[in-house]
């Protein structure tokens, strides 16, 4: 019985899965030389792909999203996936075994990886019961992939696109290849860009003018949304972030959006995020404000202490119900009181419902900036959120940054909390 045609760079790409009438024999896998990696119980190679084992925590994520929205799909439908730059093939294999997508499109640029992703891929049935593909590997441009796809109208529920450096190219023709209500998983790891070093290519690749700031990290996932926010929007879509996720090796920032029709509202958290050097204070800004920036310690003066950053999102990078949702499936699967590369994901994903409080401005304040403007040593960060928040602020802890707090009070009353918290100290010894 004839196997599946392997799909070449050069030949056209196949179709989406069709019902075939009788089983087709499994690929034998590949026999690989490579050392045998694992993550939550799912085995696979890496061969000389790019590899990050670091990047487990973004893939769990990935996964746990991916299956809470199968659950949401009418009965029948299947969970379909693509994968525009899977390497080897690691992210496709996960979403297959583990999230339960009834097809996965794997794809890398790379036709050298091919035999690596087909061995990774092997373990798991290419047609299913029913006669449909499972999965399909191609080695093509990511924008061509889902240019074609865009044009036979064969859409996704999940397209993941795992990126480096800050190329966002690719944005626009991803959501269009989703179904309506469907999910985006994009990637950033330009560092350079969210500090404000490269202020010309964030506004290339995201519309964003960035300037330095204490919170970069934040503004670096800020910028992503916002990024697919404008991109959604010239389409005539909106797009609302389900979680967003920032870790220091690279840097990466991985956001998971959702993606539906409509446009975008006029109170929609798009606007421009100040900071002043001078006195510590950051505040948000509408288009309509746009003339207004300045900062309570200049007394309405322009000063070229405060820089500003935009457009970028303003609203939560997290949406609470998604996120503990996530929590109560990874504790259902066994992963949330787990360590992933020093990781502990249960307590990430309690950090990230706190954050998602409404209530929050963009932006966190470190201790130490708090320890450099108060001039003494800053309180426990514990003692000082548990301070915040009986003197009636929302406080957390950020996910982004261990020794900072995110809250809605000035930065100036927090400097007052902690001076207080130090006397009080000072005094009972």
């Amino acid at each position: 019985m004839a196997a599946i045609p392997a799909f070449s760079l050069c030949s056209p790409l196949p179709l989406s899965p069709r019902p075939r009438k009788a089983p087709i024999a499994p690929r034998r896998p590949t026999a690989l030389a490579n050392t045998l990696e694992a993550e939550r119980g799912v085995q696979f190679e890496t061969g000389d792909s790019f590899f990050r084992r670091e990047s487990a925590v973004g893939r769990d994520l990935g996964v746990l999203s991916a299956a809470l929205h199968r659950r949401s799909l009418p009965p029948g439908g299947g969970l379909r996936v693509l994968d525009a730059m899977c390497g080897c093939g690691v992210r496709s294999l996960r979403y297959l075994a583990q999230a339960g997508a009834a097809f996965v499109w794997a794809n890398d640029a790379s036709e050298g990886c091919r035999p690596l992703i087909l061995s990774n891929l092997s373990g798991h049935p290419r047609v299913s019961p029913q006669g449909d593909r499972s999965w399909v590997v191609t080695h093509l441009d990511a924008n061509r992939v889902l240019a074609e796809n865009y044009l036979r109208k064969e859409f996704f529920d999940l397209v993941d696109v795992d990126c480096f450096g800050s190329d966002s190219s690719f944005m626009r023709l991803a959501i269009s290849t989703i179904r309506k209500g469907g999910l985006l998983y994009v990637t950033s790891t330009d560092g350079y860009s969210s500090g404000g070093h490269r202020p010309h290519c964030s506004l290339a690749s995201y519309g964003a003018y960035v300037r330095p700031m204490p919170f970069s990290n934040e503004v670096g996932l800020r910028m992503l949304i916002g990024g697919a926010l404008r991109e959604a929007a010239a389409l005539g879509y909106h797009i609302s972030p389900l979680f967003s996720f920032y870790s220091y090796h690279g840097p990466v920032f991985r956001v998971m959006l959702q993606v539906d029709r409509g446009q975008l509202h006029e109170n929609s958290r798009y606007g421009f995020i100040s900071y002043c050097h001078g006195c510590g204070n950051s505040q948000t800004f509408s288009w309509e404000e746009l003339g207004q920036i300045s900062c309570a310690c200049r007394k309405g003066e322009i000063s070229k202490s405060v820089v500003v950053s935009g457009p970028l999102w303003t609203g939560p990078l997290h949406d609470v119900t998604h996120v503990t949702d996530m929590l109560q499936l990874a504790t259902e699967w066994g992963w949330a009181c787990t360590n992933r590369n020093e990781v502990d994901l249960e307590k990430l994903l309690n950090q990230m419902i706190e954050e998602g409080d409404p209530r929050l401005p963009p932006g966190y304040i470190k201790l130490d900036e708090i320890a450099s403007r108060g001039k003494m040593n800053s309180p426990p960060l514990s003692t000082l959120i548990n301070t915040l928040q009986e003197e009636g602020y929302v406080a957390s802890r950020s996910h982004i940054a261990p020794n900072a707090i995110k809250t809605n009070c000035p930065i100036a009353e927090c400097i007052q909390f902690a001076r207080r918290l130090r006397c009080s100290t000072s005094n009972r010894r």
